[in-house]
Order: structure tokens, then sequence, then C-alpha cells
């Protein structure tokens, strides 16, 4: 098979300037350089971890740890937990953006300070993330940190699952199974998996997850196979966030739609002017998903009185 051919920013800046589709995934998936005398290692924003590990550690076991998210960029874009429980933005130095007119940009903490909190963790709505520059002292210490989830399956895989993430604090954790064993039999949904693991919290972002250290749990359920089984595991998803918030928790943004417009401004309340800023530097919407349009439609409806009739 021939590879793909690498694509330059140069490209990218003018497909994102035109509107052009481009393909990214075998594109952008190069390592561009390496300084160990800084100790930093530049990556396109598609390189896989698992790639980055072989060529910093080539034949060490140790560099195989499971991470989130497969690539660089999906990591940044949500700011996901290491093998550690370090969030992505704790390993990166600068990244090279191409913003919604098609503008290269290099932003740091230090050099367009703003973007950058933006960025990492934003859900790649501001720009197309050409290369991330990384720090190859804070990776290592990830791999040599890794810590394997705990994982728990209580019944045989189904065939489609949905999960739940949620974060509690650490001394909370026990309270909060038990709570969930309550409300699963009293919804009869059935709990099929529990995962659990060690999070740190982080400063830098603006669409902070990472409050302080958390117990990442991960809820999984069999995928409800009709109307009243839908509505009833979207019940009781929402009565566990509520359980997580009692406790002094949170929820993963990223990946929990089942969240409320109140349970999203208890735990997020950044999330509007987050989704102003968005709308400040792509005014257009050039770049929207649909996790963008469920998060504006949900800040934006208008709340609807319930009323029962007699």
């Amino acid at each position: 098979m021939i590879a793909a051919k690498p694509l330059s920013a140069l490209e990218l800046c003018e497909a994102l300037r035109h509107g052009h589709a481009v393909e990214l995934a075998s594109r952008l998936n190069r390592i561009l350089r390496l300084d160990n005398a800084q100790g930093l290692l530049e990556v396109q924003a598609a390189t896989p971890w698992l790639a980055i590990a072989a060529a910093l550690r080539p034949g060490d076991a140790r560099s195989r740890v499971r991470t989130t998210m497969p690539t660089v960029g999906e990591s940044i874009a949500r700011n996901a937990a290491g093998p550690d429980g370090t969030p992505a933005v704790a390993h990166v130095a600068s990244m090279a953006l191409v913003t919604p007119e098609g503008e290269l940009r290099r932003v740091s903490r230090e050099r367009d300070a703003e973007l950058f909190a933006l960025t990492v963790g934003g859900q790649g709505l501001f720009g197309t993330l050409y290369s991330v520059t990384l720090r190859i002292g804070s990776l290592a210490q990830a791999v040599e940190r890794a810590r394997q989830p705990l994982e728990l399956q209580l019944q045989s895989p189904p065939k489609m699952q949905q999960t739940l993430e949620l974060l509690l604090p650490p001394q909370t954790l026990d309270a909060f199974l038990r709570e969930t064993e309550t409300r699963c039999n009293d919804w009869r949904m059935p709990l099929c998996s529990v995962g659990t693991r060690s999070t740190q919290h982080e400063e830098d972002t603006y669409l902070r997850w990472a409050r302080s250290d958390y117990a990442e749990v991960t809820l999984g359920f069999s995928a409800p196979c009709s109307l009243g089984a839908a509505v009833r595991s979207a019940q009781l998803r929402q009565e566990l966030i509520d359980a997580a918030i009692a406790l002094g928790g949170s929820f993963q943004i990223a990946s929990t739609t089942d969240a409320t417009r109140e349970q999203c401004e208890r735990c997020y309340p950044q999330l509007r002017e987050f989704l102003a800023e968005k709308r400040r530097f792509d005014p257009h919407e050039r770049l929207v998903s649909p996790w963008y349009f469920h998060q504006r439609s949900l800040l934006e409806r208008e709340a609807c009185e319930v009323r029962w009739a007699n």
C-alpha cells in the first residue's frame, strides 16, 4: 500500500481558508522534530501515541501503556487524562494551530495564552491542529507512573453498551458506588461494568474538567432496546450525575450528553463564556461538531413548564 502524501501546514491553511475537506488521519501522522537538548518532541496532530512511544523508547514494553485516546490531537481536543491520570495539557509545550480563517498560529502558555487555554480541551472548535510540541520529560514520567484502571465486569459484555463517565472526590467513591447500586435496582437497569482510575488536577485550560484530583468512574450499561427502557436509562443517568454532584463531584463534559442544563451550569459555570469565545473566534461557525450543537442548544433553549393533567 502506498503511504499517503504528508500534509504541509500551507496546504492545511489553504484547505480551511477555502472550506476544502482534507484527509487528516493519514496525512498528519508524522514525527517532525526531536530536540533532545531542550527535551521537546514535535509531532503532527494525528500521530498515534504508540508511534511516539516506539520512537522515544524502542523495545521498552513499559511504553505500550493504554491511552484514553489513540492520537495526540484527539487527546488535546478532550484534554484527556493519560496513563498516570495527568491531563494532556501537562505534556504540551506549544501547538501549531490553523484558525478557522486559515491562519497558522503558534500558541503556548506564554504566547497567545488565551487561545492555548481554549484549544486544549476545546473539542476542536477553535482551529485545526497541525502539530503539537510535547515535553519529553513529562511523557516519560507518565509512562513510569502509569496505573491500569481497575475494571469490574458484572455481567457478560452486551453487544451494545452505553457508558457514563463521572468524577468523584476519592474519599466518596465507596458511597457513590453503593448509591449507584441502589438506583440501578430502583430503575431496573442492571449495571454491566464499573471502571475506576485516579486523575490529577490542572489549571491551564478554559473548559476545565480536572478542577481537583478525582476518581474517574466509568459505568457501563446495556443500550436500551425499547422506548420505555430508553426513558428509564436517561432518568437513571441524570440521577447518577446528581448523586455525583451531591458528593462534590462532576462529570466528563466531553462524553456525557445526558446532563441537563442545570447540571452543566453547576459543574461547568464557564460553559456559556466558552461558547461565546467560540463565536468570537469563529463567527461564521466554520468548525462545528455534534458536541458543539448539543451544548449550544442545551443552553439556548427556553425552559418549558411541565403540567400534569388531573
